[in-house]
């Protein structure tokens, strides 16, 4: 199963089973809506979210079935997970994390691998292994096409962000 990894329960909140989680997945609209499953730590424990709200920085779930502390107290400091099926994308459809492996061309020419991708306020970027690892922002101006099929990311003026 091809699971996503969405963020990290880094505390609880309240008495009534609130969990606080820190998550910079871009696409929250897709998973954090009442009835989704979500996936806990390494045996993936399945839970279905009842409520979501946004609390400062954070994203606060509760669960079907849990209103006590003492039953989400187990959870911190896990890691959060969902099914890449359970996102229902089409096959052309993409997340930025599925960029994570992908190949970089520029001018015909391969300018290396995504390795990760670095969320901040000015936007995105992919960092990139190669003879000098080197980021993308990701925008118009530096992506020109992605082929999810064919794992290949056409890009131009790359070649001006290798120092």
């Amino acid at each position: 199963m091809n699971y996503i990894y969405i963020g990290k329960i880094v505390n609880t909140h309240g008495i009534k089973g609130e969990i606080r989680l820190l998550s910079n997945f871009l696409e929250k609209d897709l998973i954090f809506k009442t009835g989704f499953k979500i996936y806990i730590g390494s045996k993936k424990e399945e839970k279905i979210i009842e409520r979501y709200r946004r609390h400062k920085n954070f994203d606060m779930l509760t669960f079907k079935g849990i209103n006590d502390i003492n039953d989400v107290l187990k959870y911190k400091k896990m890691n959060v997970y969902v099914k890449r099926d359970d996102l229902k994308l089409s096959e052309n459809e993409f997340i930025l994390e599925d960029l994570i492996g992908m190949n970089i061309i520029c001018d015909d020419e391969e300018m290396g691998v995504v390795n990760n991708i670095y969320h901040n306020k000015s936007g995105n970027l992919l960092a990139i292994t190669f003879a000098k690892n080197y980021y993308i922002p990701y925008n118009n101006y530096y992506i020109k096409e992605v082929d999810v099929l064919n794992k290949i990311i056409k890009t131009e003026h790359t070649k001006d962000l290798i120092l």
